[in-house]
């Protein structure tokens, strides 16, 4: 039938020539054929040819080896060219001021926001606290600027700062919220950082976003320090959360059956800083009395622990 014949055929057939190595002709000649009534040799044909030569070679090239030096690999999320100018408090004062007169939804405020971000980085602890006493006023619509370009900062001074702001409560609850999952994203903590936020845990008043954001913040510096058991910050927090464990995990009511969920959750949550507390993970699982939503939290709070110490005896057959 004639659709089953070929309405179209092309060919396509090229020369080139090479010296050494170089392309220097390319000649192409392209023909094609439409048959639209087959039965009466009816169609249409084109063709086209074409040609490409090379002229000349430049004698310089664009990329000079000796500039390899000055180039390196990185994240350009947030990327602007580092300066080492001393950045002043007063500077950055303006630059919230500015903020604040600027609309709100204008290229102007994402440039200024920016801007802070990175001037904040430049800042000393004494300098922040200088800054925050001159700048904690709020704009129209109850915008803080600096309160939201301090999760973004990501120094030691900026989560220092974070932890007097939360301790001294200056900062509404949905900002300290904001805080507390922030630290998960830092990417270079320090031992200092975990030891500014290490009293905070101790608090009556910790939320479930406190314990699981300061130990997201043990866990990446533990991922870059594999000694981090031996950093008295690290052992600082995971002190505190082995007495909240008390031994065993023993649990007297439902509010503390929560608070136990949690604090075995942040355990997990800590990575390589959790393992001085295998054998407390172990006897919480392993005891029947315990509800059963302790036992497996506690079993849960392993996934992160070297499997060296994922043994037998640290973690019996509970369940025979």
């Amino acid at each position: 039938s004639q659709s089953e014949q070929q309405i179209m055929s092309s060919h396509l057939e090229c020369v080139q020539s090479i010296r050494d190595g170089v392309l220097e002709e390319a000649k192409c000649t392209e023909s094609d054929r439409v048959t639209l009534f087959p039965q009466q040799g009816g169609g249409a044909e084109t063709q086209t040819r074409s040609a490409l030569k090379l002229m000349h070679v430049e004698t310089e090239t664009l990329y000079n080896k000796g500039d390899s030096e000055d180039l390196y690999v990185t994240n350009i999320l947030y990327e602007r060219e580092v300066t080492k100018r001393e950045v002043a408090g007063a500077e950055v004062t303006e630059l919230v001021w500015k903020l604040c007169l600027a609309h709100s939804a204008s290229y102007e405020t994402a440039d200024l926001f920016m801007t802070l971000v990175f001037e904040l980085r430049h800042l000393s602890l004494e300098t922040l606290r200088a800054l925050w006493q001159r700048s904690s006023f709020k704009c129209r619509d109850n915008w803080q600027p600096l309160i939201d370009a301090l999760p973004s900062c990501a120094t030691e001074a900026c989560v220092v700062l974070m932890k007097d702001l939360i301790a001294s409560g200056e900062v509404e609850e949905d900002k300290v919220e904001y805080f507390f999952w922030s630290f998960a994203f830092i990417p270079n903590p320090t031992s200092g950082m975990i030891e500014s936020l290490a009293p905070l845990l101790k608090s009556p008043r910790a939320s479930q976003s406190c314990f699981l954001g300061v130990t997201a913040l043990v866990h990446r510096f533990c991922s870059a320090h594999s000694s981090c058991g031996v950093v008295p910050a690290v052992q600082s927090v995971m002190r505190t959360l082995g007495k909240f464990l008390g031994g065993n995990c023993t649990v007297q009511d439902s509010e503390h059956l929560s608070k136990m969920q949690l604090v075995l959750k942040a355990i997990g949550n800590a990575g390589l800083a959790a393992a001085a507390l295998a054998p407390a993970l172990s006897s919480c699982a392993a005891l029947r009395s315990h509800p059963m939503e302790i036992r497996l939290a506690a079993i849960q709070a392993f996934r992160r622990i070297p499997c060296s110490l994922r043994v037998s005896d640290l973690l019996p057959h509970i369940w025979d």
